[in-house]
């Protein structure tokens, strides 16, 4: 069967991914991003009616984070407006460990559509088309948080149970944890890349206050600073977010992506070939 999905945030590290695999199974997909037609736009929820419209199913990824301020607002509207449309189904992407995606993850298990939550832990893809990127370059990750054992999960592994569960109503209902398959620390993490690419690239730890420093150094928004604080303080530091999970074994039928499996599939692309300077 042939369905009509919007994928909000169709161009980002799970929605793009999300995107070619719904299209090679030849479902009509529609990218819910600002410079689409017609827009989707976060902030502005006269918006949400236009992309909705003629779809029966969507995954919802918020940006930047369900975390915060103006979130659950912001799913609160876009569900209700997903009901009014005659959505059959949304799949939300939510974050492992975040007390403040729960609170998102239950206005959508209560807003009367039939839904599946795929709660993910930090990507792998941090490390490559994300805000680790720069430091990895560098050949100097300046991380906090180093006794922390993160079951880091590859957003490729996050895609294929994403589109399975959009089209499969078996998972309706469901609550899917998706992790890598061991925990390592951000100073394995590296030590791995190191090896892998051939390249000298050291980790070290600092405190959560330096971290945010840096970043307001380097120029970013407050709103920034204050979401990757939050996210080392309350996410890597829950317990909860350190327990490796089977669920995407057992809804794809396959083993979750070892971090040295994706560091080998992705020294290959060659993003990782040439030297910065350190921006944090």
């Amino acid at each position: 069967m042939t369905h009509n999905i919007l994928v909000i945030g169709g161009t980002g590290k799970t929605g793009r991914r999300v995107v070619d695999g719904l299209m090679q199974q030849g479902h009509n997909v529609r990218i819910g991003t600002r410079k689409n037609n017609p827009a989707f736009d976060w902030n502005d929820p006269s918006t949400y009616a236009a992309a909705l419209k003629g779809m029966d199913r969507a995954y919802i990824v918020y940006y930047p984070d369900l975390a915060v301020p103006g979130a659950k607002d912001a799913i609160t509207a876009l569900t209700e407006t997903a009901l009014k449309e005659g959505l059959e189904k949304v799949v939300l992407l939510s974050g492992k460990g975040e007390a403040e995606a729960e609170a998102c993850e239950q206005i959508v298990a209560t807003s009367g559509l039939n839904f599946t939550i795929v709660r993910a832990s930090w990507f792998n893809q941090n490390f490559s088309e994300g805000a680790f990127l720069d430091f990895v370059l560098a050949g100097h990750v300046a991380l906090p948080m180093p006794e922390a054992e993160i079951p880091f999960v590859d957003a490729g592994d996050i895609a294929d149970v994403v589109t399975k569960v959009l089209v499969d109503d078996t998972f309706n209902g469901q609550t899917i944890t998706v992790t890598g398959p061991r925990k390592i620390t951000f100073k394995e993490a590296v030590d791995i890349m190191a090896k892998e690419i051939g390249r000298d690239i050291q980790y070290q730890p600092i405190s959560i206050d330096e971290f945010k420093e840096g970043m307001k150094a380097a120029g970013l928004p407050d709103s920034y600073v204050w979401l990757f604080g939050y996210l080392f303080k309350e996410v890597l530091g829950n317990a909860d977010n350190q327990v490796v999970s089977n669920d995407i074994e057992r809804v794809l039928g396959r083993a979750a992506t070892d971090f040295k499996e994706f560091v080998e599939q992705t020294a290959g692309t060659g993003v990782w070939n040439h030297h910065v300077s350190q921006s944090i």
